[in-house]
């Protein structure tokens, strides 16, 4: 029997999709491993874990993300300034107020690789409070929506 040889795939032959995520009524950590493949690229027969073949992923209303139990009160947001004393902590109540955007990235770069691909596949995640964004150039005519 002959063996197959892996097929390399050029930049040339790469084509990046743009996908809308309505994030409105739906569970924080189960639209963000959805957006976390997306954004991978393991729903593309020719994924290859060290190159960046993911699509562009456009997130809208993440104002109205569901969370399950008391997770609203009790899941806390840390960020530290780099100087003594600079940590500072946040519960998601206050966040969702201040940088709603920051509860899908946060949970997404939590489910990505943490390697050189992270802050490339980041870069291809756009994340808005409400329903409108300014990528609408982007999208085709018939733009698949993930639900």
């Amino acid at each position: 029997m002959r063996e197959q040889k892996s097929k390399h795939v050029t930049i040339s032959q790469i084509k990046k999709n743009w996908t809308v995520v309505d994030a409105k009524g739906q569970t924080l950590g189960r639209i963000a491993t959805r957006i976390a493949t997306l954004l991978r690229g393991k729903h593309k027969v020719e994924f290859t874990p060290a190159e960046d073949l993911g699509d562009f992923v456009v997130v809208v209303n993440a104002q109205e993300i569901a969370v399950t139990g008391d997770k609203e009160n009790q899941k806390k947001y840390y960020r530290h300034s780099g100087y003594p004393g600079g940590l500072k902590t946040e519960v998601l109540k206050d966040v969702r107020k201040k940088h709603p955007e920051r509860l899908i990235v946060s949970a997404v770069k939590g489910m990505l690789p943490k390697n050189r691909l992270q802050s490339r596949m980041l870069n291809h995640l756009k994340v808005y409070a409400g329903a409108e964004h300014p990528h609408a150039a982007q999208m085709p005519a018939s733009v698949s929506s993930a639900q």
